[in-house]
């Protein structure tokens, strides 16, 4: 079969690798599109230490075409969305049946960008951050895939004040209709909130970002941290002072979520699929890409320069 293989050299490359096949737990699946995310960048730069020649890919799309010991057969020939560890940019790829989620009716181009991003979102809002009906929400990286999830799941959850965070103006007029109030640039934050204080901030940028958040918590509030697009180097945070002020710093790893309670995630991943499904939120497909593009696929991400979410077609 055909796949994207991210070589020693660093570099992408479109060949010809043997097709997998599933082990105990897990299915097989003949993949539509896949979903382009961030992880796909970490890894291509180092970050994410994996041996090379490496297939990429998270998120997937597609039908199931064969199932490992104990997988009911009858899954075979179903339409799922799938979240991997690797393998995704591939005509096959192996998935564990608990993160593959039925995807009945759903357009494929939805169910590839479905990803990783949704279940974060939801996750930040309602589980780690837990958004009560009447917050206020600070969400960074509002124009990306998580961002524009997020504020519709913070509106659903009640929040009563939502503010995003973008790179450019055209990054804030494309957030603003996803259920954002107002939409800042980063040259702009934090010194245009005046003495706006938030009950929830989600954070992936890290570096001085994340003392600006912090000193931007209301009393009890909650910042959740889940990335550093920014920068990786460490930030030193008081917990007296966190302690004095009643304000949380929490942490959300989907990733290492997915390795020690898979089942959490699922759960979380079918309660958000639901209201996908349902209408009462939306997945914003802007970019679709061959794969002979993903590098600028990957790049373009990287540079801060896509606005909702990217996918590749595979089929």
């Amino acid at each position: 079969m055909q796949a994207v293989v991210l070589d020693t050299d660093d570099q992408f490359h479109l060949t010809d690798i043997d097709e997998p096949t599933p082990g105990p737990g897990q299915v097989a699946i003949r993949v539509a599109y896949a979903g382009i995310q961030y992880g796909d960048v970490l890894v291509r730069n180092g970050h994410f230490p994996v041996p090379r020649p490496f297939v990429p890919g998270f998120e997937a799309a597609g039908h199931i075409v064969a199932v490992g010991d104990g997988i009911d057969p009858a899954r075979i020939g179903t339409p799922v969305t799938a979240l991997t560890s690797a393998g995704a940019y591939a005509e096959v790829v192996i998935a564990p049946a608990v993160l593959t989620l039925e995807a009945t009716g759903l357009d494929p181009r939805v169910a590839a960008g479905f990803g990783w991003v949704t279940p974060t979102a939801f996750d930040l809002i309602n589980t780690v951050t837990r958004v009560r009906p009447g917050d206020s929400v600070l969400i960074h990286a509002a124009a990306g895939g998580v961002g524009t999830l997020a504020a519709q799941f913070a509106k659903a959850a009640g929040a009563a004040t939502i503010v995003g965070v973008v790179g450019n103006h055209d990054q804030a007029g494309y957030a603003a209709p996803f259920g954002y109030d107002r939409v800042l640039v980063r040259e702009q934050f934090p010194d245009a909130l005046a003495d706006d204080h938030f009950d929830v901030i989600l954070d992936p940028i890290g570096g001085p970002t994340r003392h600006a958040n912090l000193e931007r918590l209301a009393p009890h509030g909650r910042l959740a941290v889940y990335g550093n697009i920014a920068t990786f180097e460490p930030v030193e945070v008081s917990a007296n002072d966190l302690l004095m002020n009643g304000k949380s710093l929490l942490t959300y790893n989907s990733n290492l979520l997915s390795e020690t309670h898979p089942e959490r995630l699922a759960a979380s991943a079918q309660q958000a699929l639901k209201l996908l499904t349902d209408g009462q939120v939306r997945i914003d497909i802007t970019a679709q890409y061959e794969p002979a593009e993903l590098d600028t696929a990957i790049q373009r991400l990287a540079d801060g320069a896509t606005r909702g979410k990217s996918i590749l077609q595979i089929a």
